[in-house]
């Protein structure tokens, strides 16, 4: 229980809280008239001026409830406490007007909008009041009944779309934190590739530039070629950031981009193999199988010591594509490095889909990384929308 009391006590303030609008101004204005004529049209009415005068002054905190639901709270069920303190004295009729129903506008708005330590000063506020108010009027037990039931059902509404705001409010934050992980993977992949490979093409050239000029023009314009297509591509991810939705990002690099990767004019060499049926992939199944060849050759030219060549196998094993990618390199038998982003955002691609991805030590020596993803749009489709 005190758990509980603890959560609710420390419950902050919603943020969507709107500013005062022109609704707020005619409802403020109905209220008023609605106070007003009764005052004018009820001369019978106990303590006439008192009374209409104490409804009139009360209906302004109907702008500022959103803003401040426990002040006006306070205030507008004071007001009817004190008139309920007058009857009980005086010894007269029912003070309350109908247009003082108005207050019960206030308790939704400290329930809907309050914090949880403005809801838990304000709640028995109001049922000290309501209870002094049946008091003095004389209630009878269907209407204690009926009273305690209409201040439930308030305040439940106000909490049930309280809880929904809150809700839609938490899902778009994960999708915003889910677009922020895809592009930053989009962006890992594409930049981490292309400068990894003009770093190299770098270091080479200042080998061979005095040696071999002719060579290091050769290396210079794989330069150029691989920082305009770097440029190409950041390019097309700052037209996603500009347009809606992920369609403006076409077309998506897939499996039979994978030749793209191949170099056999460097050291190390890369060469690609497909075997099977690997073409008409559902569009993320395509765009992931490039994305992790990418980062995984990536990875072989930035790591993968003493390495010479470097393979990219991709081959359909019945329901499954089979992405596998090894170098031939020295393999550190040390204590492991902690993964970096690369590896991380290779693992969340596959995971998305329903597959799997595993790196390490190859049997034959060198470095392997296997992704093992489903082929069929139905799978794809269940595992994409499946809200684990």
């Amino acid at each position: 229980m005190r758990p509980l009391w603890r959560a609710i006590w420390r419950e902050p303030r919603p943020t969507d809280a709107p500013p005062v609008s022109r609704g707020d101004w005619v409802l403020l204005a109905a209220f008023e008239a609605a106070a007003l004529y009764e005052g004018v049209a009820h001369p019978d009415l106990a303590w006439r001026p008192v009374v209409t005068l104490l409804a009139l002054a009360v209906m302004p905190v109907l702008l500022w409830r959103r803003s401040h639901p426990l002040a006006t709270c306070l205030v507008g069920f004071g007001v009817a406490g004190l008139l309920s303190a007058i009857q009980l004295v005086a010894r007269t009729d029912d003070l309350g007007p109908a247009s003082m129903m108005a207050i019960l506008i206030l308790l939704y708005a400290l329930v809907r909008w309050g914090s949880g330590r403005e809801i838990a000063v304000g709640m028995p506020w109001v049922a000290a009041v309501v209870g002094l108010g049946m008091y003095a009027s004389s209630a009878t037990l269907p209407d204690l009944v009926g009273g305690s039931l209409l201040l439930l059902f308030i305040a439940s509404l106000a909490a049930i779309f309280r809880s929904r705001a809150d809700l839609w409010q938490r899902r778009q934050r994960e999708i915003r934190n889910e677009e922020r992980l895809a592009l930053a993977r989009e962006l890992h992949d594409t930049v981490a590739h292309h400068v990894s490979a003009i770093a190299v093409q770098a270091q080479a050239g200042g080998v061979v530039a005095r040696a071999q000029p002719a060579q290091a023009a050769q290396v210079l314009a794989t330069i150029e070629a691989e920082a305009t297509r770097t440029l190409s591509e950041m390019r097309a991810m700052v037209r996603v950031l500009r347009e809606d939705g992920w369609g403006a990002y076409s077309p998506q690099l897939g499996v039979a981009d994978l030749p793209r990767l191949a170099r056999a004019d460097a050291t190390p060499d890369v060469a690609v193999s497909l075997t099977g049926a690997v073409t008409g992939l559902p569009g993320p199944v395509d765009a992931a199988v490039y994305r992790i060849a990418q980062e995984a050759v990536t990875n072989a030219l930035r790591h993968a010591h003493g390495a010479t060549h470097v393979g990219i196998d991709v081959c359909r094993v019945g329901d499954h594509l089979r992405l596998r990618v090894t170098d031939d390199g020295l393999t550190h038998t040390g204590s492991a490095a902690p993964p970096g982003f690369g590896l991380t955002g290779m693992t969340e691609r596959a995971q998305l889909l329903g597959g799997s991805l595993t790196a390490g030590p190859a049997h034959h020596g060198g470095w392997m990384v296997e992704a093992v993803l489903p082929v069929h749009v139905s799978q794809v489709s269940q595992v994409s929308q499946d809200p684990q």
